[in-house]
């Protein structure tokens, strides 16, 4: 299956109300969107393909999302992939160690909508094109 020209969202988030409201979101976008459920699903996925953004939460079963920016530091193509962190923890500890472990940026799921979200996604994913 040839690969898409559209930049790809990995959405790596347990909550499925979520996932599908992403999912119906990037649909009227320019992006095509990937899903993972939980952080191995997310390292399983970096491993046959390499998303141009990933929108990543924190508290998820199995791995979670700081293990997943942890084992995605080791890893050189990895590591250069912008994530925004989307998580419901707010506490500036948490926005500290998520950054210092590669998150370009850290959003409160409860302090921005989908459309602020998206325009959020937009300003990294653009950045990246004209680096």
């Amino acid at each position: 299956m040839p690969k898409s020209s559209k930049p790809l969202i990995l959405v790596v988030e347990d909550d499925r109300f979520l996932i599908k409201a992403f999912q119906a979101k990037l649909a009227t976008t320019s992006y095509e969107t990937a899903t993972a459920n939980d952080g191995e699903e997310a390292i399983a996925f970096l491993k046959h393909r390499k998303p141009d953004l990933m929108l990543l939460d924190i508290v998820m079963p199995k791995k979670d999302g700081f293990a997943v920016l942890e084992e995605m530091q080791k890893n050189p193509a990895w590591k250069k992939i912008p994530v925004i962190i989307l998580s419901n923890l707010g506490q500036e500890s948490d926005r500290e160690k998520g950054k210092a472990l590669g998150a370009v940026d850290f959003l409160v799921k409860t302090d921005f909508s989908l459309q602020q979200i998206l325009t959020v996604l937009d300003k990294y994913v653009s950045k990246k094109k004209t680096a």
